[in-house]
């Protein structure tokens, strides 16, 4: 919960973080439908912590 309040916090626009946010899971699950990863975290829980790392960390971006 902390790390979407702080997306949406960093975000300039609610709607547009909101729907890179739903593309990012949309596109996760049909990429990773065969993960062992974790199978009871929601892609969207996976979307959010992958794009606040992001903004803590943008190292891990790369080039």
């Amino acid at each position: 919960m902390r790390r979407a309040d702080d997306l949406i916090s960093a975000a300039s626009n609610r709607y547009r973080i909101t729907v890179q946010v739903a593309n990012r899971a949309k596109r996760r699950r049909f990429e990773d439908f065969d993960a062992v990863e974790d199978p009871m975290m929601k892609p969207v829980m996976r979307a959010i912590i992958e794009m606040s790392d992001e903004l803590t960390q943008p190292e891990i971006i790369g080039e």
